[in-house]
This record gives C-alpha cells, sequence and structure tokens, in this order.
C-alpha cells in the first residue's frame, strides 16, 4: 500500500475522486504539544478509489486536495468532522461544503448520543474494526502496511455507513434535520474564534467589573501567545495563573513574581512585559466602560421540578421519535426551558426540534399535558381529557 507523497500523485487521485457525487474522508493528527494540530495523513475513499495522502513528505503540496474540499459538486463524508473540518481550515484556510458528519446523522436516526465509529460501523454493517494500531505515533516514519491499512479502513467502511444513514434520513424524511446541523458544523465563526472571546472558556471566578476586565484582558494575551508560537494554551499560561492575576491585579513584573501560580523566575522572561500591559490595560478602561459581570440568575420557584419532569418527557419523546435526546435538547436548554419557557433563547423552540419537543415541554408547563405511570411505563395524557372519562 502506497502513500500519495508528490503533488502529481495527488492530482491525479483527487481527478479520479472528483468523479463521484461523495467522499469518504479522515485524517491522523498530533497535538498534544501545538495549539494548532499537525497534519500527518489524509485519508479519503469514495466507491472503488483509494487513497492515503503523506501532508509530511518534503516538498508535498495539498492544494489540490483543498481544491476537491470546495468542490460543491462532491460531499465529503466525515465521521466527528469538527476536528478534522479545524485541520483543513487551518492549513486550506476554507471550509469544505457540503458536508455529511455520520455521527451527527447517527444522532438523528436514534444511534445515541456521540455513538463511536467502531460501534456505528458494527451496527449499521455487522463488521468489525480493528482497534491495534489506534495509539500509533503517526509523525513517524515509515509506517507500516498494518498503520496503513486501520487508516484506510476509517474510510472504506464509512461509505456503507453513509449509504445506510442517507437511506434513513430519506426514508424518515429528516434530511432536513441535519442539513440545519451541517450550517452550524460548517460555520466558519466555529473554528476561527476571536481571542478576545478567549475569556469566555474560563470559569467566572470574579467579583468585580476590574477583575473581569483583567481577566478578558489575561485570557485574549494568552491566546495571541499560544497561537504564535504553535503551542497549548496551558503552556503559555495555566488557567489558575488567570485567575490569581485577576484577583491579584500585578501591575509590574515585581508584583507578578510574588504569585503563588507563576513559576518562579518566570517574570524575567520575554513574555512577562506582555502579560503585565495586558493587565495594565484593563486599568485604563474608564470605570463607566468596565465589562459588567453576568447577573445570577434565580431561576423563578419550581423551575427545577419542572425540569426535572421535563427531562423524562425528553426521554419519552426521543425514544417516541428514534432521535438521540442530545439533538433536541441540552441539560442546559431544560434548565432555560423550566426558567424562561416561551421566551427561553433555546434550539428547542424553533425548527423542527420545536415541532417534535418544544411544544409538547411548553404544554407541560401549561398544564396541558402531563405524565403518569401505566402499564409498567411512563407516558403523557391531556390531564382534561382524563377528567372527561373520569365524569362518564
Amino acid at each position: 500500500m502506497e502513500l500519495i507523497t508528490t503533488r502529481r500523485e495527488l492530482e491525479e487521485a483527487i481527478a479520479a475522486l472528483e468523479q463521484s457525487d461523495f467522499i469518504t474522508i479522515d485524517t491522523e493528527f498530533i497535538r498534544e504539544t501545538t495549539f494548532w494540530p499537525e497534519l500527518c495523513l489524509v485519508q479519503m475513499a469514495a466507491p472503488g478509489i483509494t487513497a492515503l495522502v503523506d501532508p509530511l513528505a518534503k516538498g508535498m503540496d495539498l492544494t489540490p486536495l483543498f481544491r476537491l474540499m470546495a468542490n460543491e459538486n462532491v460531499t465529503k463524508v466525515f465521521h466527528a468532522a469538527r476536528q478534522d473540518i479545524e485541520i483543513i481550515f487551518h492549513r486550506g484556510g476554507l471550509i469544505p461544503h457540503p458536508v455529511f458528519d455520520t455521527q451527527v446523522a447517527a444522532m438523528v436516526c436514534g444511534f445515541g448520543d456521540s455513538v463511536s465509529y467502531d460501534q456505528l460501523v458494527y451496527r449499521t454493517t455487522g463488521k468489525h474494526i480493528d482497534k491495534t494500531s489506534r495509539f500509533t505515533d503517526w509523525r513517524r516514519r515509515p509506517l507500516s502496511e498494518k498503520q496503513l491499512h486501520y487508516a484506510l479502513a476509517d474510510v472504506t467502511h464509512l461509505i456503507e455507513v453513509y449509504e445506510f444513514l442517507k437511506t434513513e434520513l430519506e426514508r424518515e424524511g429528516r434530511a432536513s434535520w441535519l442539513t440545519e446541523e451541517m450550517n452550524v458544523l460548517t460555520a466558519q465563526e466555529t473554528y476561527d474564534p476571536h481571542p478576545d472571546d478567549a475569556w469566555k472558556r474560563l470559569k467566572l471566578r470574579v467579583r468585580k467589573p476590574i477583575e473581569l476586565a483583567v481577566l478578558q484582558n489575561v485570557a485574549a494575551w494568552r491566546e495571541r501567545q499560544a497561537r504564535e508560537r504553535n503551542v497549548p494554551r496551558g503552556r503559555v499560561l495555566k488557567d489558575d495563573a488567570i485567575y490569581e492575576i485577576a484577583q491579584q491585579q500585578p501591575r509590574d513584573n515585581e508584583a507578578l513574581g510574588r504569585l503563588r501560580s507563576i513559576g518562579k523566575g518566570w517574570e524575567r522572561s520575554a513574555s512577562a512585559d506582555g502579560l503585565v500591559e495586558a493587565v495594565e490595560a484593563a486599568f485604563s478602561i474608564p470605570k463607566d466602560k468596565l465589562p459588567r459581570l453576568p447577573k445570577a440568575q434565580h431561576p423563578p420557584e419550581g423551575a427545577a421540578a419542572a425540569a426535572d419532569l421535563m427531562k423524562v418527557l425528553l426521554k419519552l419523546v426521543a425514544e417516541k421519535h428514534s432521535v438521540a435526546p442530545k439533538m433536541l435538547a441540552s441539560s442546559d436548554d431544560i434548565d432555560k426551558l423550566a426558567a424562561d419557557g416561551e421566551n427561553a433563547k433555546i434550539r428547542a423552540l424553533s425548527g423542527w426540534r420545536r415541532e417534535i419537543f418544544g411544544e409538547e415541554a411548553l404544554k407541560l408547563l401549561r398544564g396541558e399535558t402531563a405524565l403518569r405511570f401505566a402499564n409498567r411505563r411512563i407516558e403523557t395524557f391531556s390531564p382534561e381529557a382524563a377528567l372527561a372519562n373520569a365524569a362518564e
């Protein structure tokens, strides 16, 4: 089994793959020591065609691959696509389109939340995947025949999985459900978050507006440093250090060096000046322009009990429609729905989710639908109808 190591070979493979209306694709990468994932292998397949591309080959030009990723006439089929798309966006500056994610499609078709690839292959094709090469260091060369066969199996089995799920979606009339999910998956903002939004990844252990301003500035500084140096965020500065800096607000290198979360001597490093500047910049913000602390949410009385009931309803609806509960609503969605009702800003109250779950949940909140245990199972019923039948 040969790796594609030149642009000419890649051009030939892409020309063949472009003749299909879909291709399956997977990537192998390493990112433990870097901010950006290091692409080590690209596997692609279509009926009767396979390709293994070596991005690490000397002088390798992936331009033909990115052309295929942008080809609107070819559907790109991934399983759990987010990290693969992130790599393609970083290396090629584009988002693949159109995309079909078999993990998401499986949830829409009732295979449970975040079904693993090997489980999905077995449940749709009856075949088992050899996992012995799963923990390969894909940077090492040469790769063995066993490793290459393992990598290629990821995309050859995916052909059958895709064809099965596509047929199921069309049979159940749920193709539009998947389209909505793919629109989110292929949105550029999903893969290119602004450094100024990096603070949103952190827990808000702050009590004052100035502390929040410092936390925001330092988080943005760390994000830019990590990207520029291509190292993990934690290698630049640990989260705990950001929390302590937000509270202590060191405005010079000496004060920075007194913090417990800062390593000895770090205040004399090249990075320390930039961090102190980030703290100082927060103090230059006028008081009336400082960020506001999010208001603590106090759900109305009874919201917790309502949320518990709606979680039961969610499970019932998911089973009835053979769709993963996670696709309909998250735990956070349920809490917001219990607290805000019709005014909740959640996906469960729009589109197809509202049609099959959102409306039922609102009826439960209004008392128009109730839950009961009957015939050894929980079911929904109309209280008014039950009273009318009892009166008869």
